[in-house]
C-alpha cells in the first residue's frame, strides 16, 4: 500500500492524503499547472516536501536515494542526456546498485520488456539516433526494468509524469499493457495524463487536481464525471456509452 498523507509543496500544492492499494493504476489528471508534477517529484523523493509519504509501512523520509531506488522508480518529463550510449548500455543502468543480478536474469528482462514496447532492433543503436518516440518506449522500457520482479522484487511503487508524451497511438496501446502488465505483479502505479478517455478506460481511480488542490480522489467513473471537468478545465463535455465504455465528447 502507498499513503500519502499531508503532503504539500509550498504554494504550488496544498496539503493533500490519498491511499493506493496494491496493484492500483492511479491518474493524476488536471489542467496543466494543476501540481501533476510537482505531486509526483514530491512523492519520488526528488523534491522538498511537507507531510509523509508511507510507502508499505515505511516514511520515505527514512529512506536513503540508494534505498529508494529500490523501491520505486520514477519517470520524470526530460531530455535525452548529454551522454551517448547504446540502448542496451542504457537500460543496464537501470538496476537498482544493491542488487547482484546475473547476466541471465538481466538479458531476459531486457528481452521481455523490449518486446513489449517494440524496441528489440534497436538494442545497439546509440540514444542520440532516435526519434522522440523511440527514446521514450527506451525510457519506458527501463524505469519498468527497475521495479521488474525478477530484477527487483522489493519494487512496490512506479511514478510516470505523462509517459505516453511522443508516443503515436500504436505506441499508446503498448504503453497502456507494459503499465497494466507491471500493475499486475502488484507495483502501484501513479501516473499524470492528459487524456482523460485513457483515464477512463486504463485507470483504477484518479486524484483530480485544480491549483494545487486535490478536488477529489475516487474510483476513476466517480471522478471522470461531466460535472467535474466541465467546472475544473472550464469546457463543455459530454459522458456518453460507446460500445460499452464511458467515453467523454468534447464540444
Amino acid at each position: 500500500m502507498i499513503r500519502i498523507d499531508g503532503v504539500s509543496v509550498g504554494s504550488r500544492l496544498l496539503p493533500l492524503s490519498f491511499e493506493c492499494g496494491r496493484g492500483e493504476i492511479v491518474h493524476l489528471i488536471g489542467p496543466n499547472g494543476s501540481g501533476k508534477s510537482t505531486l509526483l517529484s514530491a512523492i519520488a523523493g526528488t523534491e522538498d516536501y511537507s507531510g509523509h509519504v508511507f510507502i508499505g509501512d515505511v516514511d520515505s523520509k527514512g529512506y536513503s536515494l540508494e534505498d529508494l531506488a529500490m523501491v520505486r522508480a520514477y519517470l520524470s518529463q526530460s531530455e535525452k542526456p548529454a551522454f551517448n550510449l547504446p540502448v542496451f548500455q542504457y537500460l543496464s543502468l537501470s538496476i537498482p546498485t544493491k542488487h547482484n543480478v546475473s547476466v541471465d536474469q538481466l538479458n531476459n528482462a531486457v528481452a521481455e520488456l523490449s518486446q513489449e514496447v517494440q524496441i528489440q532492433d534497436k538494442l545497439h543503436r546509440p540514444i542520440h539516433q532516435l526519434s522522440g518516440g523511440e527514446w521514450q518506449r527506451v525510457r519506458l522500457a527501463g524505469i519498468c526494468l527497475q521495479v521488474w520482479p525478477t530484477i527487483n522484487p522489493m519494487a512496490k511503487l512506479l511514478l510516470l509524469d505523462e509517459p505516453a508524451a511522443s508516443l503515436d497511438i500504436g505506441q499508446e496501446k503498448l504503453l497502456y499493457q507494459l503499465i497494466r502488465k507491471v500493475a499486475d505483479q502488484g507495483i502501484v502505479i501513479l501516473m499524470a495524463n492528459h487524456d482523460l478517455n485513457r483515464s477512463l478506460k486504463h485507470a483504477d481511480k484518479a486524484v483530480l487536481l485544480e491549483q494545487g488542490v486535490m478536488v477529489k480522489f475516487g474510483e476513476v467513473e466517480d471522478i471522470i464525471t461531466e460535472e467535474h471537468i466541465r467546472r475544473v478545465f472550464c469546457t463543455d463535455v459530454k459522458l456518453e456509452m460507446i460500445r460499452g465504455s464511458n467515453v467523454l465528447i468534447f464540444d
